[in-house]
């Protein structure tokens, strides 16, 4: 893996576990400091995530975090739902497969915070989807849902929609068993709505 993809990673993770949140300028001498590295692959592994739109580069700031946006949100949400129905109507599912699904599940069930909540779904759906034999898709799809992340992170105080969410998972997970993918990925479209709703909700609000 090159230094830029090292970098990307690196701020991809501080995303993903709270360190780096929304309107925060990401400070490239800073960064080249604690990472022992030089500016550049800083600026590449930064330009790549503002071509992936999970941050946004402003005049005479450098580059941000971009704050939510409802719009976004729509189109990020209607974007993750379809290339997942698409990766698994595409995909042959296993008894272990199915099995690593089930596990999965229990994690999100017995999530103690709003944090463990979120990584333990988005682990769900990446087992839901890895079988895909489009590494492209999936790249996109992972870029994707590290930007949907900030949305759910902002917004994961209500257990009663995540209960909601959790009947749907098993729903997904049975309907997979019982090797009926169209109503797997009808099930699937719904969770992603039913999230991008909550979302919307809590925007306007």
């Amino acid at each position: 893996m090159n230094l830029r993809d090292q970098v990307r990673d690196y701020l991809l993770s501080e995303m993903t576990t709270g360190n780096l949140k929304t309107g925060k300028t990401i400070n490239l001498a800073a960064l080249a400091r604690h990472l022992k590295v030089s500016v550049t692959p800083i600026r590449e592994a930064l330009t790549q995530l503002q071509q992936s739109h999970i941050i946004k580069a402003v005049p005479n700031r450098g580059f941000i975090i971009a704050e939510l946006d409802v719009k976004e949100a729509e189109d990020l949400y209607e974007l993750v739902a379809n290339l997942e129905v698409m990766a698994i109507e595409n995909s042959e599912f296993t008894e272990q497969h199915i099995i690593e699904l089930k596990k999965q599940q229990e994690v999100f069930e017995n999530a103690k915070d709003a944090l463990s909540r979120i990584r333990a779904d988005l682990e769900f759906h990446r087992l839901l989807t890895k079988n895909y034999n489009n590494e492209l898709a999936l790249k996109i799809l992972n870029d994707l849902k590290t930007r949907i992340f900030f949305y759910e992170r902002a917004f994961t105080d209500d257990d009663f929609f995540y209960n909601k969410s959790d009947n749907q998972h098993e729903s997904i997970i049975s309907a997979i068993a019982d090797d009926n993918v169209p109503t797997a990925s009808l099930l699937l479209k719904m969770n992603w709505m039913l999230i991008l709703n909550y979302v919307q909700k809590k925007l306007t609000e």
